[in-house]
């Protein structure tokens, strides 16, 4: 049971550091602060559907994925790995990730990009969320859907109302949280290759 609660916890928190909801509520404000609220919630809600969409997909092919291109987990969770630890240490240094940066979207519909893609399921989420589910068999598959579906939840709600939520907790205090973020994935896209590396000389062992 203790390992139970471990594990969703570390799921958790992963998936929390990595979609970060707070800094992309400021995002979020940025991209429809004009709008009314009934839009608002209409963009967050069509966003946040397409966002588990995503995850659920990667989450459930995760395998089927890996045996289609002939990926390993090890070389999953290195590349993974990587991916988590740069948007962990862009933030860390204060500035937001490239790979969760909207480059242009006066062309698209907001709630899927860049709402949706990538700020929400940007790559790493994508490969966190592989890792989590491919790693754990049965049971990690239920607990990384579960878990991301929650943090939906968290997200919207936070994207509902986050004039307030701006309002309350401060550019100064926004800017603590995302560094605290940014901390957190670092040392787990670190954990990430790790893991991915004593993989990998356990498949040359057992191969050789």
């Amino acid at each position: 049971m203790n390992d139970l609660y471990t594990q969703l916890i570390t799921v958790f928190m992963g998936f929390f550091a990595i979609m970060n909801p707070i800094a992309n509520t400021a995002a979020f404000v940025g991209l429809v602060g004009h709008k009314p609220h009934t839009e608002k919630i209409r963009i967050a809600a069509r966003a946040l559907i397409i966002t588990f969409g995503i995850i659920l997909l990667f989450s459930i092919l995760g395998k089927v994925i890996f045996h289609l291109f002939g990926i390993t987990l090890p070389a999953l969770r290195i590349a993974g790995g990587l991916l988590v630890f740069l948007i962990g240490y862009q933030m860390l240094n204060g500035s937001g990730s490239k790979l969760h940066s909207p480059e242009n979207n006066d062309d698209s519909d907001i709630a899927v990009s860049p709402l949706a893609v990538p700020l929400l399921a940007g790559p790493g989420t994508i490969a966190t969320a592989m890792n989590y589910s491919a790693s754990g068999g049965t049971t990690g598959l239920i607990i990384t859907i579960s878990v991301f579906a929650f943090l939906c939840l968290i997200t919207f709600l936070c994207f509902i109302f986050s004039s307030k939520i701006l309002g309350i907790i401060g550019e100064g205090t926004l800017s603590i949280i995302t560094r605290l973020m940014g901390l957190i994935l670092t040392v787990i896209g670190v954990q990430m290759i790790i893991e991915g590396i004593i993989g990998a000389f356990n498949i040359s062992g057992l191969a050789s």
